[in-house]
């Protein structure tokens, strides 16, 4: 399954770490997840609580279950982590090939229209300000992809690394 949100990055690995360690170890219900990252890994608001928890989800550190969201023990490992975004978060495999496949470095509007034809027609459908969404979105995944070592920004743009 891939995931499609992506909160906003942090300066650093530590605050998904800090995050990480904020989901509840015995599962439980979102809204109470959410207070919990909200207190303990001080998470401003709900619906970015529901943004952090969803993203750990699509890098293995969370799973949701019958009774609600856990943290996956163990599971925080750093050199794990560049591959399991790429793999599970909707887009950022097909960002980071048009990165690879550039003979300059990118601005994200570029790779957004890059990776335009590849976002599903009901996602499109589904609201008048879909290209927004979906920019801020890429926009995310380059800068993630930067904090986890696999693309370099510059003032000129993107660049694979």
């Amino acid at each position: 399954m891939r995931y499609k949100v992506v909160p906003p990055v942090p300066e650093s690995l530590d605050r998904l770490r800090r995050v990480h360690r904020g989901v509840p170890i015995v599962p439980d219900a979102e809204d109470s997840c959410c207070r919990r990252l909200m207190a303990d890994a001080d998470v401003p608001a709900q619906d970015e609580a529901k943004e952090w928890l969803t993203f750990c989800r699509a890098l293995g550190l969370a799973e949701e279950g019958p009774r609600g969201y856990s943290r996956v023990r163990d599971s925080y490992d750093p050199d794990a982590l560049p591959e399991r975004f790429r793999e599970n978060v909707y887009a950022a495999g097909e960002a980071l090939t048009v990165l690879a496949d550039a003979d300059a470095r990118l601005g994200p509007d570029t790779v957004f229209d890059r990776v335009r034809d590849r976002i599903p027609a009901w996602e499109r459908a589904r609201s008048a300000d879909w290209e927004d969404t979906w920019q801020r979105r890429v926009e995310r995944i380059l800068d993630w992809a930067v904090l986890f070592g696999l693309a370099e920004y510059s003032e000129d743009g993107y660049a694979s690394v």
